[in-house]
């Protein structure tokens, strides 16, 4: 039986050569003694600096735990921010913050060898850890936990689903995640829980369904994963393989269909465990559903109560004693459990994603380009995404003169530096005025409504034609799109020989192949863009896409497109035309919505 070591004293209890805490990706297993000899160098460099605060931002999530460890048994508060980028690394050092690890010029771990500086057991209620979620104003918040609450929810965690986890044998499960544990989810499941409790963690991160299942036959495992991974496993993969392995499946970050729920104990073998919570509250409930109503039943420590229709919790995990009332909607299910009914606040999920509606009007705003703003979730053929309704400003209106296009370049490009990409605007439009109802307010309906007006009746997407899927595979698949005379897009290109603007083209590509395949969010470049005959209208275009990955960046992935056509005189031999062919490179992006 392993020992159960309380997250206080895992850094300071005698090194255990038997007691394995990893999986490298290459198989190789670290030990307890190998995690405390790296606690010890990220301890020294930590001592020899004067900062007290420390942004921590690490890929590899041993050596983020021996960092993570180190600081804080050096007396350090850790910030943990959810990614690396240039608005978030500026307004880390606003707020005084050194920064460690995997940031530009962060502090690494001291070499081996030396004094081996003293540790005691951490006071949970001192040891600080900063962590960062979307604010209903706009505005990341920066919220201050200690220790204590994260030790609170792993025993909940253990208590509630540790027997089933260590059921099937006396070898521990490895932990396989597809989250980052640069978040509250992914810290916890991944990183705190797993080293309380002598379960190995895995150091390679999932992000392809070919991925899970090469990890999960490697023997006991558990799986940590959000919605928008499950929703992608793959019904023709052999996921026989893994089911005699797998022990249990995590889920949270968003709600989890139950169809999708289903799918995942038809193919894996068990039911996801879904877990919800915040940044804020930490766990609060969890289910396994067995119906698409199923309720939430609240872990053994939280107390839950209704106030004006929405859910207020209380237990170890608040920041303040008493009573924390949430945005969400919810009702009395029996038995002590509840239904959530969604949410109140303009805080929306995007892929998993937590997006503040407000931040994105805001950075707009921020821009010489708008004078007035709404964002607002529109459905596109991958799925809900924001959209934008924007009054420009005398300088927009200068771009706009240009072209539609170089004004949401210009917009895409300043929107970067400060929003994740699942909340950059993906359908845009520009008015002279918002609309107004008869109160003289511009509800969602009415922005809603200028973004269905733009789409042909029956179209699949705004703006686009049907879409006609006939092949839909891991990695190929091939969708046929009819090209008519309808379509906006034709508009001013031009009016007496219409031809399909290759901008057109291209967006329906890449957006064709993010509906088919789980490609990393981050986009790259393009690569190898042809345009070589024109389309015009009454053709029936094939979007041929294939998924491939870099062997020598296995942090990227590649999507091929090819458009072609039926030539006019095609005879039995099947003759094609081509229009436009070429390559999209993505690449891992670590930000992963909260629990």
């Amino acid at each position: 039986m392993r020992e159960w070591i309380p997250l206080s004293e895992l850094a300071c209890r005698p090194a255990d050569a038997n007691r394995v805490v990893a999986r490298q990706a290459d198989g190789a297993l670290g030990t307890h003694a190998d995690f405390l000899a790296l606690v010890v160098r990220w301890q020294r460099a930590f001592l020899a600096q004067e900062g007290r605060a420390w942004a921590l931002y690490v890929q590899d999530p041993l050596t983020f735990a021996a960092a993570l460890f180190g600081a804080w048994h050096a007396g350090k508060e850790v910030v943990l921010p959810g990614d690396d980028r240039p608005a978030t690394l500026a307004a880390l050092r606003e707020m005084g913050c050194c920064l460690a690890g995997d940031l530009p010029e962060g502090l690494q771990a001291a070499a081996p060898g030396g004094d081996l500086p003293a540790r005691h057991p951490l006071n949970l209620d001192a040891t600080v850890l900063k962590v960062f979620t979307s604010g209903s104003q706009g505005h990341p918040q920066a919220i201050d936990k200690t220790l204590a609450p994260f030790w609170s929810e792993v025993e909940a965690l253990e208590q509630a689903f540790g027997g089933r986890m260590d059921q099937g044998g006396t070898v521990a499960p490895v932990v396989w995640a597809t989250v980052s544990h640069q978040h509250i989810y992914g810290l916890l499941f991944l990183v705190l829980w797993p080293l309380a409790a002598g379960r190995p963690l895995a150091t390679q991160r999932l992000l392809y369904p070919e991925d899970m299942i090469l990890a999960l036959c490697a023997g006991p495992a558990v799986l940590v994963a959000t919605p928008a991974h499950l929703k992608r496993l793959g019904e023709h993969l052999n996921w026989a393989a893994v089911r005699a392995n797998v022990r249990a499946v995590f889920s949270s970050g968003g709600p989890l269909p139950f169809e999708v729920s289903t799918q995942v104990a038809d193919l894996i073998g068990q039911r996801p465990i879904e877990v919800f919570g915040s940044s804020e509250t930490g766990g609060i409930a969890w289910r396994q559903a067995s119906e698409a109503d199923t309720a939430w039943a609240p872990f053994a420590d939280v107390q839950w109560r209704m106030e004006e229709g929405c859910l207020s919790v209380h237990s170890p995990r608040l920041p303040l004693a008493g009573w924390w009332r949430t945005s969400d909607r919810v009702e009395a299910a029996g038995q002590g459990s509840f239904r959530l009914l969604g949410r109140l606040d303009r805080i929306v999920k995007i892929e998993e994603k937590r997006v503040s509606l407000t931040a994105v009007e805001q950075a707009l705003r921020e821009t010489e380009w708008v004078q007035e703003a709404r964002a607002v979730v529109v459905p596109t053929p991958i799925g809900e995404r924001v959209g934008a309704v924007l009054v420009a400003s005398s300088a927009g209106q200068a771009l706009l003169a240009q072209g539609r296009r170089v004004l949401t370049d210009r917009l895409k490009e300043a929107l970067m530096r400060t929003l994740e990409p699942m909340a950059l605007p993906r359908r845009w439009r520009f008015v002279e005025a918002m609309p107004l109802n008869a109160q003289g307010k511009t509800p969602e309906g009415l922005l809603r409504e200028l973004f269905a007006e733009a789409a042909p009746s029956g179209t699949a997407m705004p703006e686009s034609p049907t879409v006609t899927w006939l092949t839909r595979g891991a990695d190929e698949a091939l969708a046929s799109l009819d090209i008519h005379e309808r379509l906006s897009v034709f508009k001013g290109h031009f009016d007496r020989a219409p031809i399909l603007p290759g901008v057109a083209q291209l967006d329906w590509a890449l957006m064709l192949g993010r509906a088919s395949f789980d490609l990393p969010p981050h986009f790259v470049r393009l690569e190898a863009l042809k345009f070589v005959n024109p389309v015009t209208p009454g053709t029936t275009l094939y979007v041929s896409l294939q998924r491939k990955t870099k062997p020598q960046e296995l942090d990227l992935a590649v999507l091929q497109f090819r458009l072609y056509s039926q030539a006019p005189q095609a005879d039995a031999d099947g003759e094609v035309r081509e229009h436009a062919s070429g390559r999209a490179v993505w690449r891992v992006d670590e930000g992963v919505g909260h629990v």
